[in-house]
Order: structure tokens, then C-alpha cells, then sequence
């Protein structure tokens, strides 16, 4: 068996795993799992990350170890990695600066790390810290050949030959300073529009809501704007969102809505609130949490020249028919492994990387 047919085993077995804890938490039969020392130690995880970073919810955090579970079956990585020729490739030390806003946001540069052969020398965000090296250490029992592979470091990165790191528009300069001169790829801050056109039904409305506040609207793939027709009635909108409504409950959530609402209002802004969503007439594409920004468009042709014009801060359109690379409602945090941050292939880039 090939070292590439080693890898993709070992991360099927991840996926494997992910999706029978994930089902016992569903369905309470933690005390029945066969292999009970790996899936004590992920529940144990599970537990303490929230506790480290209060957004990360259980709820939230068995969702992206769910979805992680689906993306690692053997159909789903047979076919993202088919256009590629990975046999040539020789290893590289690829760094990777994660980012911390969602739980796992980083695992799919890992995995494209690993399963090109190469190594990753990770430094973690200090809002997620504890889920990913967990996976290594299963990867590893699953694969040795993974051991050695991996290295966490909160230490000046030094021995690399390419690096991705994800951040602000802030940190994205200094990073293009200090890694400029290798190969790289820096993503900057994005954000995910909606499209409404007053036609949308009920049923895809109300899956909106999922791309609105799934990880409490943290994620880049969270719908943080809305673009409606002039003289839209919001009305079904909001219908659609109540039951989003328990949201409010959350602590860290209401403090930001609390906050952000107090501030409008001594501003004298115009809002919308439904008491745990506020929408607010804005050009910009970055909201705060709590808060969907939303601009008018006179027609469609209008509208589509302008997102033409601000596609480099813009990850996921949501709409139905408008857009050939749009993403249906309901659909932002269901990203496929083919599905890549702001558009760039980082397979493509680390092949191109390993051949130099």
C-alpha cells in the first residue's frame, strides 16, 4: 500500500470515529463504544474546550466534528483529490498560523498538509488549542507513519518552506512581511452575503437562519449581510428567524447584543430588532455579532457589478439562481473538501510547493 493510500485510510478511520461519537452523543450510548479510551479522551475535550472559549458550545463543537465525519469518508476524499498527481511530491515543511474563530477551522489546511506528504509545523490560535492536536495524536495511533509529521509550536516559526496563515486584515501585513519571501498563502478577513429577492419560500428563509447564526455568526462562511430589493418588508423575514430565537440566551452572545444595540441606539441609528437579532442599513459586509448589516439594490444587474467589484471580501454568496458559484440557503457551513477559503487551491499550492 502506498504511503498516499496510508494517509487517506487514516483519516477515513478519523472520519469513522468522528461519526460514531457524534452518534452516541446523539443518542446517549457514550457507555456502549467499543473503543472506549479515544472516544473518553475527545468527550473529555469536548468538555474543556468550552470551557476554554465559552463560543464554542458542545452543540457547536459536535456539529463541526459532524460535518468533519461526513468530508472524511473515502468517496468524499477519492474525489477531491483525483485531479492531482500527489505521487510526485516530495516533503516540505509547510507552517500553518490557524485561526480560532470557529472550532476546527484549521483542519482542512492540516489535511491538505498531511495527505500531500508533507509536514506541518502548526501554531495554533489560543481560542482553539485543544481539539486538533487531540486528532493528531488519533491520526498517529491509527497511522504511524504520521508521527513526526506534526509539530505545535508557540515559538517563533523558523524551519519551514511555505507557510498559510489565516487572519485579520491587520495581521495579514505583518504576515506578508515576514513571509513574504517564501511561498505562501495569507488569507485577510471575508465575509458571506445573502441575496434575498422577496420570492424566497418559507423553507429556504428559514434554512437562512442556519448560515445567519450556526457558530453564532463567527464563522467567514456566516451570512453577515443581507442585499434586498428597494422596499423590502422584513416581515417573513424575521418570521423565519424566530426560532433562532433562544439564541438571546447564550451570555456571551446577549452581552454583544446588549453592547452593540446600546451603541446604535445613543448613535441614533436606524434598526431593526426582534429582541435577539438586529438589522441595520450598512455598506459594509462586516457585521457584529447580533447584528445583519443589509443594503438595497434597484435591480439585479446593479447589484451583481457591485459584488463583482467587492468579490475579494466576500467568501459564500447565498441566492437561488443568480450566481453560478452560489451556495444554496442553508448550505455556508457544509463546505465540501473541494470547497476552498477564498477561492485558492491549497493542494494545487503545496504540489507546486513540494516540486521547487
Amino acid at each position: 500500500m502506498t504511503t498516499q493510500n496510508t494517509n487517506i485510510k487514516a483519516f477515513v478511520k478519523l472520519g469513522e470515529f468522528l461519526s460514531e461519537y457524534c452518534k452516541s452523543i446523539a443518542n446517549d450510548t457514550f457507555t456502549e463504544l467499543a473503543d472506549q479510551k479515544w472516544f473518553e479522551k475527545l468527550n473529555q475535550t469536548v468538555e474543556t474546550a468550552f470551557h476554554h472559549n465559552g463560543w464554542f458550545t458542545k452543540e457547536n463543537l459536535v456539529f463541526a466534528l459532524e460535518e468533519w465525519s461526513k468530508g472524511l469518508s473515502e468517496d468524499n476524499l477519492t474525489k477531491w483529490l483525483k485531479p492531482y498527481d500527489i505521487s510526485k511530491s516530495s516533503t516540505k515543511n509547510v507552517a500553518l498560523i490557524l485561526a480560532g474563530n470557529i472550532p476546527m477551522v484549521g483542519f482542512h489546511d492540516l489535511l491538505a498538509v498531511l495527505i500531500t506528504g508533507n509536514n506541518a509545523v502548526v501554531k495554533l490560535s489560543s481560542n482553539d488549542k485543544l481539539l486538533l492536536p487531540l486528532l493528531v495524536d488519533y491520526l498517529i495511533d491509527v497511522n504511524p507513519e504520521f508521527s513526526g509529521s506534526v509539530l505545535f509550536t508557540e515559538e517563533r516559526l523558523t524551519n519551514f518552506d511555505a507557510v498559510i496563515a489565516t487572519g485579520s486584515n491587520n495581521t495579514a501585513r505583518y504576515f506578508e512581511y515576514y513571509f513574504g519571501k517564501k511561498p505562501n498563502i495569507i488569507r485577510k478577513n471575508r465575509n458571506s452575503i445573502a441575496i434575498l429577492t422577496g420570492k424566497e419560500s418559507k423553507l429556504q428563509l428559514a434554512a437562512l437562519g442556519e448560515d445567519i447564526f450556526r457558530y453564532y455568526g463567527l464563522g467567514c462562511r456566516s451570512v453577515s449581510k443581507l442585499f434586498v430589493p428597494l422596499g423590502y418588508d422584513f416581515d417573513n423575514f424575521y418570521k423565519a428567524m424566530y426560532p433562532h430565537n433562544e439564541i438571546i440566551n447564550q451570555h456571551k452572545y446577549a452581552n454583544n447584543y446588549d453592547y452593540n444595540k446600546a451603541v446604535y441606539l445613543m448613535s441614533e441609528f436606524d434598526i431593526l430588532d426582534n429582541g435577539f437579532l438586529m438589522l441595520k442599513k450598512d455598506t459594509s459586509h462586516a457585521s457584529p455579532i447580533a447584528t445583519l448589516f443589509y443594503e438595497e439594490y434597484e435591480s439585479q444587474e446593479q447589484l451583481k457589478l457591485k459584488i463583482a467589484n467587492d468579490l475579494d471580501a466576500i467568501q459564500c454568496i447565498v441566492s437561488s439562481g443568480l450566481f453560478d458559484d452560489e451556495v444554496a440557503f442553508g448550505n455556508t457551513q457544509t463546505p465540501k473538501l473541494w470547497d476552498y477559503a477564498d477561492g485558492v487551491d491549497t493542494v494545487e499550492f503545496l504540489l507546486k510547493t513540494s516540486k521547487k
